[in-house]
């Protein structure tokens, strides 16, 4: 009976993970697919057709506020948003996490390792992403603790002679915080 509740765990592992990524992807396509009802418009049903068209439609937008002549129009938004107070809030923390993980520059590209206290052996794993913190005093950095098992994280205060810089692909870094330390960097045996 043992071997069967072990055999019935490791199909546990394996289903799950697979079953909610498919399923957080079928939510994503079909809230796509809704917002963008080619049923109603076309008066067929053509499944992907509205995913399709949202790709192409965002691919032109980037196209557009990229072009010296409508870029006026992207930074006229932007500049709309930024005089309204709550609209400002939320407009532009998602745009900076955004640009964080899919812009230009990217900021979650330096992970470290960071002392906790002078003289305790506690070290985290964080992102540097800010040098510069002219406020917060001379050789302070700003780094990003992403938290396990969740879409959050917090910023915290450091002196660069905490950080130990690492050579190690950031994605590996985010999936090992993220998954709370189980998953294994390249390199690395586990599961």
């Amino acid at each position: 009976m043992r071997f069967l509740m072990r055999y019935f765990f490791r199909g546990l592992v394996f289903v799950v993970p697979i079953a909610l990524t498919v399923y957080i992807l079928w939510m994503v396509f079909s809230g796509i697919e809704a917002l963008v009802d080619t049923d109603r418009w076309l008066g067929i049903r053509t499944p992907g057709l509205g995913t399709l068209i949202a790709l192409v439609a965002i691919t032109a937008v980037g196209m557009l506020v990229s072009n010296v002549l409508t870029g006026w129009f992207a930074r006229a938004v932007d500049r709309l948003f930024q005089r309204v107070p709550i609209a400002k809030l939320i407009h532009g923390a998602i745009k900076d996490l955004l640009a964080a993980f899919v812009g230009e520059q990217k900021k979650f590209d330096r992970p470290v390792l960071v002392a906790m206290g002078e003289g305790l052996h506690g070290r985290a794993l964080g992102f540097v992403t800010r040098d510069e913190l002219s406020w917060a005093g001379e050789g302070q950095v700003a780094v990003y603790f992403p938290q396990s098992y969740n879409f959050a994280g917090q910023v915290l205060i450091f002196p660069t002679s905490a950080l130990t810089p690492l050579e190690v692909e950031p994605s590996e870094v985010m999936q090992f915080i993220v998954s709370g330390g189980v998953s294994a960097a390249s390199g690395e045996g586990g599961t």
